[in-house]
């Protein structure tokens, strides 16, 4: 039976098949219903070709039905598989194989699942999904030892998600030899976004609250101005802490305006994930 992520070889597509490894690479699986080893690994061929996603094509060829194919690849024994790239065999194995000594081949010739997983995470920012990217982003950062490059795409992603406090640290971790165009785009950034949101205004509100922190009525005013110039975690943290004290505070307009602010956040923002347990903890 034909795994539903593979395309079938036969006379009429193998050209077309072999030529399309001049893009991505082929892996072929020669089989036929008479050998039972050849049928028993197909299900870990799908899975595994799932794995690498659009990285590779899996093609399977029945050497019963198509004879001639199987001689013209030169198949001595079954199963046996191929891989192909630019047109051209590079690798292949004969006779029974264990799915592990068949992926180990892969890794040779194909990105790992690590590095594909990256190239998706830089894609989504590329595209502006940076809360889709930045979980593959942190989760990939040990992997490939706190690469400087998938720091900078974490410190963009903290940074247009209005995640300001976290993008200065990453940023702040950055090598010499990785200061490059992006990163100073970013530290510029960062210093509009410091700029914007230090006006007169705040800095009087600032001095007010500072003076008198368990003043609610200043916390509150002072939390939505800080809002409105995405110092989100800043506001949040002030309401918070009033909300600590008086779970009904300013008769509930901090709960709601912390409310507010998460909901513009939106759920995968890693500063609103933070407030929201704190919040829930207190509520439930």
């Amino acid at each position: 039976m034909q795994p539903e992520h593979s395309v079938e070889l036969n006379e009429q597509n193998f050209q077309q098949i072999l030529e399309s490894s001049m893009q991505t690479p082929v892996l072929i699986h020669f089989w036929a219903p008479m050998s039972q080893e050849s049928i028993a690994v197909m299900p870990a061929l799908q899975q595994l070709s799932q794995q690498y996603g659009n990285a590779v094509t899996l093609a399977l060829l029945n050497c019963e039905e198509q004879q001639g194919l199987a001689q013209q690849f030169g198949v001595q024994t079954l199963p046996t598989i191929a891989l192909f790239k630019n047109g051209q065999a590079v690798d292949g194995m004969g006779g029974p194989q264990t799915i592990e000594a068949i992926q180990d081949m892969l890794g040779k010739h194909l990105a790992s699942q690590e590095e594909l997983q990256l190239g998706q995470a830089f894609k989504l920012v590329e595209e502006g999904e940076y809360q889709a990217a930045l979980p593959t982003l942190l989760a990939l950062l040990e992997h490939f030892n706190s690469n400087g490059q998938i720091k900078l795409h974490i410190a963009q992603c903290y940074i247009e998600t209005q995640a300001f406090d976290q993008a200065e640290a990453v940023l702040s971790e950055i090598l010499m030899q990785d200061q490059d165009s992006k990163y100073k785009e970013l530290i510029a950034k960062l210093e509009l976004h410091k700029q914007a949101g230090s006006s007169p205004e705040i800095q009087a509100l600032e001095e007010k609250y500072n003076a008198d922190p368990s003043n609610n009525s200043l916390a509150l005013e002072l939390a939505i101005q800080y809002s409105q110039v995405s110092r989100q975690e800043e506001a949040l943290d002030i309401l918070m802490a009033a909300l600590l004290k008086d779970l009904n505070a300013q008769d509930g307009q901090i709960k709601k305006t912390m409310m507010d602010i998460l909901s513009a956040l939106g759920q995968g923002n890693p500063v609103a994930g933070k407030y929201r347990r704190q919040l829930y903890s207190l509520l439930y």
